[in-house]
Parts: C-alpha cells; sequence; structure tokens
C-alpha cells in the first residue's frame, strides 16, 4: 500500500509540475534574474515591538511557565521542552533566583486528559554583566529544559509543564513527532527564515508562516537582536552608528523574554531547530559571549555527538539536518570539522536521502552586505559538504531573499548544492537592497572581513571565469538564479528521495501565494558523493559531473 502511495504522489508530482509549469533545477543554470519590485514600498514597518504591546508583556505570576518551546532531538523518538519560571531582573543590583527551587517536570501522553508519562529534566540562570557604571546588569527567570523519549513517530502528544508542587503548571499544549527516517518519510512543511528579530515585519513573517501550517520550523540564526540596544532599553537601527562611545556592546536581554513571549503559542505546539547568528553573541565580563542562546535554547548536541551547542544535526523523517556554527573554530584541524567529518560519515542515504546543511553566513550572496564575508568557512568546509553530496544548503545574515544556480567553488555544477539565503524575516536593520555587481558597489576586499567569523583572511578576487582578476561581478552572476528585497519566508515540501518543492512567501503577498517557486531535484545516480550505506561500507559512486 505505501509503494501504492509514494507512486500516486509522484505521478500527481508530474502532473502539477506540468499543468503550471513549476521550473526544476534540472531546467537550470537559469539566467540571472532580480526582481523588479519597487525596494522601498516593500520595506514595510522595521520597527521593534514596544515593551507595552500585550504580546510581549508577562501573563503568568509566581513560577507558573511561560515562554514555553518544543525542540527536536537527533531521532523522531525524543523531542525537547523549554520554558522559563520566575521574572528576570534588571538593574545595578540583581540576586539571581536559585535555579533548584523549581523542579522541571513535563506530564504527557496521547490522550489530553490522561498524561501518563513524567519526563524530569535540568534547570539553571544566566547572568549578563557588565563591569562598567551606567550599565544595567541581567539575570533570567529560571529556565528549564526537559527532553522526552520514547515516543513514537508521527504521533501527536500532549504535554503540560511546571512544578506539580508549585501550582499551576502550564496549560495543556501539543506537538506532533517527526515521521521515522526513511525515503518514504517527510515532514508536510518544513519553514525556513531566517534574520528574525521582533519587529512589526517579524510579525507579518510568523502570521504568514502559521497560514501555510509547517510541521517543523528552522531559524538559521539572529534571533531576538537584543544586541541593538543599550543595557538601559535604549535602541537603535544600527549600534554602532548610535553608540560608538560604548565601553562594551551592550545588549538589553529583556528582548530575548518579549520575544519567548510573543512566539510561545506557535513554538509550544510547532518544533523550532536554531543556530547561531552574529547577533547571539553578546559580549559581557570576563570575554562570556553567547550565554543567552546557549542557556535559553535546547539542542540535541549530545544526541548528535557534538560537544557544543554551536552545531548539531538531527533527522526529520528523510532528511538528515546539519546545524553548522560560523562563529566558533570551522577549521580542518578544529573540533566542529571532525565531528562534522564523523557526522557525514554515518549518514546512510538509503535512510535518509535528502542532506541539507545550514548556517547563519551565507558563501555565495551577491548583495554588497556581507559580501564575501565568510570566505573562510567556504574554503575550510565547502569540499566536504560537496563530496559527501549536501542537496541544499539554507543561510541568513544578508537581509533579502536569494536562491543560486546549483554551483560548487563559484563554478556553475549540476551536482553542487542550491544555496538559498532567507535573510528577510524582518528584523530592524531592514533590508539588504545593494548588489556588489552594481556599478560603484563593489565593496574594498579589506573591508569585507569580520573578525566574528576569525582572524584569517581570505577573501580574493576571482581566479577564472568571466569575472576574472576582479573582486566582483560587473553583472548579476551566473550562479545567482533570482533574488529580491522583501520581507518572508520559505516553505519546503519533500516529496520524495529525489523531489522537494521550494517556495518562498513575501510579506506583501496574499497568504496562498508564493514569490519563487522550484522543484529542487536530487541526482544521486548521475553526481558522486561519499555514503555510509546499511552495512556500514563506505562507497563512492562515481561522478559524471565533477
Amino acid at each position: 500500500m505505501g509503494n501504492c502511495i509514494q507512486i500516486f504522489v509522484f505521478l500527481s508530482l508530474i502532473v502539477v509540475v506540468s499543468s503550471i509549469s513549476i521550473p526544476t533545477t534540472l531546467d537550470g543554470p537559469f539566467e540571472p534574474v532580480t526582481s523588479p519590485l519597487d525596494q522601498i514600498k516593500f520595506r514595510g514597518l522595521a520597527v521593534d515591538l514596544p515593551e507595552s504591546d500585550p504580546r510581549v508583556k508577562r501573563r503568568v505570576e509566581g513560577f507558573e511557565p511561560e515562554q514555553i518551546s518544543v525542540s527536536l532531538s537527533a531521532t523522531e523518538d525524543s523531542v525537547w521542552i523549554s520554558w522559563i519560571t520566575g521574572d528576570f531582573q534588571i538593574g545595578e543590583e540583581i540576586k539571581p533566583l536559585d535555579p533548584t527551587s523549581v523542579a522541571s517536570i513535563v506530564q504527557f501522553g496521547t490522550n489530553k486528559s490522561n498524561l501518563t508519562h513524567k519526563a524530569v529534566g535540568s534547570s539553571l540562570i544566566y547572568n549578563q554583566l557588565y563591569p562598567f557604571e551606567g550599565c544595567l546588569n541581567y539575570t533570567s527567570g529560571i529556565i528549564h529544559h526537559v527532553r522526552l523519549t520514547g515516543l513514537k513517530p508521527s504521533t501527536k502528544y500532549f504535554y503540560k509543564c511546571g512544578d506539580p508542587s508549585l501550582l499551576p503548571m502550564s496549560s495543556i499544549h501539543s506537538f506532533t513527532t517527526m515521521p521515522a527516517s526513511s525515503p518514504q518519510n517527510y515532514p508536510r512543511k518544513i519553514a525556513i527564515v531566517g534574520d528574525l528579530g521582533l519587529t512589526y515585519n517579524s510579525t507579518s513573517t510568523i502570521e504568514h508562516m502559521r497560514s501555510n501550517e509547517p510541521d517543523l520550523v528552522v531559524l538559521v540564526g539572529d534571533v531576538s537582536y537584543a544586541n541593538l540596544y543599550l543595557s538601559n532599553g535604549t535602541g537603535s537601527d544600527c549600534y554602532s552608528c548610535s553608540f560608538g562611545d560604548s565601553p562594551i556592546h551592550e545588549t538589553y536581554q529583556p528582548r530575548w523574554d518579549f520575544w519567548g513571549r510573543y512566539m510561545e503559542d506557535f513554538i509550544s505546539e510547532t518544533p523550532i531547530m536554531i543556530v547561531e547568528g552574529n547577533h547571539e553573541l553578546e559580549e559581557q565580563v570576563h570575554g562570556k559571549i553567547f550565554e543567552a542562546y546557549k542557556s535559553r535554547l535546547a539542542f540535541p548536541s549530545s544526541e548528535s555527538g557534538s560537544n557544543s551547542e554551536f552545531y548539531y544535526s538531527f533527522n526529520a523523517g528523510g532528511i538528515h539536518f546539519i546545524m553548522l556554527g560560523a562563529y566558533t573554530s570551522y577549521n580542518q584541524s578544529g573540533e566542529q570539522y571532525k565531528w562534522l567529518e564523523k557526522d557525514l560519515e554515518k549518514v546512510d542515504r538509503s535512510v535518509t536521502p535528502w542532506l541539507i546543511a545550514t548556517w547563519h553566513a551565507p558563501w555565495y550572496s551577491t548583495y554588497r552586505s556581507h559580501y564575501k564575508e565568510a570566505e573562510c568557512m567556504r574554503v575550510e568546509m565547502e569540499e566536504i559538504l560537496y563530496s559527501y553530496g549536501v542537496d541544499v544548503v539554507f543561510n541568513g545574515h544578508v537581509h533579502a531573499y536569494e536562491r543560486s544556480n546549483r554551483i560548487y567553488n563559484f563554478s556553475l555544477n549540476p551536482c553542487g548544492p542550491v544555496h538559498i539565503t532567507v535573510g528577510d524575516g524582518g528584523n530592524r536593520e531592514n533590508l539588504a537592497i545593494s548588489h556588489a555587481d552594481d556599478p560603484g558597489n563593489c565593496p574594498d576586499p579589506l573591508t569585507t572581513h569580520d573578525p566574528k567569523l576569525g582572524t584569517a583572511f581570505c577573501a580574493k578576487n576571482f581566479t577564472e571565469g568571466p569575472a576574472k582578476g576582479k573582486f566582483c561581478w560587473d553583472r548579476q552572476p551566473e550562479y545567482s538564479a533570482y533574488r529580491e528585497s522583501s520581507f518572508g519566508h520559505g516553505i519546503l515540501e519533500v516529496v520524495n528521495e529525489t523531489h522537494a518543492l521550494w517556495t518562498w512567501h513575501r510579506n506583501q503577498d496574499l497568504y496562498n501565494s508564493a514569490g519563487d517557486v522550484i522543484y529542487i531535484v536530487r541526482e544521486p545516480e548521475k553526481c558522486g558523493f561519499k555514503t555510509n550505506l546499511k552495512k556500514n561500507e563506505e562507497m563512492d559512486i562515481l561522478a559524471s559531473c565533477i
């Protein structure tokens, strides 16, 4: 019966493609297109929600749970439930809460009226401290993380969280586990978004996203944008422009709480997976960084063999996701690269045919903003991702939308991944509009280095192709298939082991329309990649396209 369903779905796919002429990557490479939309008209309202907005205000009392979220473990039989109890404190004098004073318990089951299972987790608090006069310190509420195990795939579970001895617990929420890993099983829809923030544009993005009813959300970095504020709550679209004399790059940590409160209705029932961006760095006393990111979010790091919150992997049905860290060591001699090698070696493409990689800063963006900024990471990691046949790469960072043709080492390659930048989630820094190939817009190579991405300098002139000897193309590069400066999000619908529908949705469009549509088609028999088969034999499928 299952094979009949798969055949029907595939035949339906063929009919749909032919009837409405949705292109596929097999039709490429495509001629580069830049959207002719009026960029000013479609900027929306890049203004943060104020503290007075009821959607970000605390709606609970005492130690009742808030900011509840679900995230995945490495496999479909487990998820993480996270929440916060107690309120944050901010000021010159703060007294951290005792995380051991409140238990971390989740009651769950498949029957809403009979939550027969119980899981116990751990709790913590974090501080954001600034050793300078006039700066305000912050201490969080108690953050809880509980891992639920022994779950069945594709099953709806109900749960409530909190400490039963400190009633009330949370209201009852639900989530649905991922399908079992198999070339026949996939989440129905996966939402991909980056650089979200908490502006009125962000709320439009989330409203559009929720209308698509995704089974999973992947956020490719830059979450709350708390670091666009001084610790007293004064914000700016450009921190360095407004607060250049600040002795340290301050943050206003309550923006994280506002973000968690706004998102709770959505992500307490739809799992969300996040990887760090540059706005999560958040330096504080003693050189500590990324404390909010590491403390507030749950990651399947240990379950996927990683010892870091900055990189990990997980399965979602027949897809293996690799979440990489652009703001930690990515050198081939480093821990992340060694973990990546081991993780890729374990991927069984007969079980999870699709291999998707994400990180924050893109390797292939033609916008002037952040142009070639992550070139050192590309130099270190592109070859191994290509050799294992990564199908799609998702990035953020650049506040615009762009989809590439299949590419490897800046050359068109029918076996290279499709790179998609979705850094247009809605943050207050607004949209990137200028392209590096626009007349007079090519940046000085020396200005493209970001020390947050490493100390080395790798951005160089092209050594071959139409832009040989130049740092930028003088027209939209051939590897850029489509680009547009509008806020929005993307939806990935994997149909079977070779076909996936990608749609990008602009905020200004109707809920059921898409601004960019394409079928991404895998060709495993044509393209060579390393793979680990069920017999644990490593095999090289000869490539015809290298």
